[in-house]
């Protein structure tokens, strides 16, 4: 076998690094997410260069390839945000975490390791996929306001009413303002049960506003 140069197998690891980022990125970019192809070939590529220049400098070399972690840490948090009172991002900040170590595997020349991780990562972006759509249809949790007239009596009916269709309520904040009365409840239970909830609450002539 003949032996191969510095360079060729620098060069080799860098295109091991920008296929692996690229592959996840794809199926990120697909999906709509934040961070797509271009990004993750930049956290794969990235992460191995800083990895092989560690390695040949020695020494202090390693906290190179030790601040990566922190480096994309602070990238992850960035991808993450709350929106309508939910965190979202948390797989995509999580998968950009899991492709830098990819990238870091393939930069300090371990393939074996980094094919085997590669596997694992996209497998449960894919396969899992549809596992947690039906996990996510057997539970959930929407938060509900409700806005109606108000006759001397407080919003109890609607939390009954949460329980007549095998739904979980949490009260929130509730005010009157003048002739009206506003509710607000985290609610949780299945997809099915809160679409027959919500279909009762739109043909409710008393509700004037319906938030869910």
């Amino acid at each position: 076998m003949i032996e191969m140069d510095f360079a060729q197998e620098d060069l080799i690891r860098l295109i091991v690094a920008l296929v692996i980022g690229g592959t996840i990125g794809a199926e990120r970019e697909y999906n709509g997410k934040s961070a797509g192809l271009r990004t993750m070939i930049m956290i794969c590529v990235g992460s191995a260069l800083f990895t092989m220049i560690s390695g040949r400098i020695g020494g202090t070399g390693d906290r190179i390839a030790a601040n990566i972690v922190n480096g994309i840490g602070f990238l992850g948090a960035g991808i993450i945000f709350r929106e309508d009172n939910r965190v979202k991002g948390l797989t995509t900040a999580a998968t950009v975490w899991a492709v830098s170590a990819l990238g870091m595997c393939v930069g300090a020349g371990h393939y074996d390791i980094a094919i085997i991780g590669f596997i694992f990562i996209l497998g449960s972006l894919l396969l899992l996929l549809s596992l947690s759509s039906r996990i996510q249809k057997m539970n959930q949790t929407r938060d509900y306001k409700i806005v109606t007239a108000f006759h001397n009596k407080t919003l109890k009916q609607y939390e009954d009413l949460f329980s007549e269709f095998n739904l979980k309520s949490n009260r929130h904040q509730q005010q009157r303002i003048g002739t009206e009365i506003i509710g607000n409840w985290r609610v949780s239970g299945s997809e099915q049960n809160h679409e027959k909830c919500i279909k009762r609450l739109l043909r409710d002539p008393e509700v004037k506003e319906f938030t869910f």
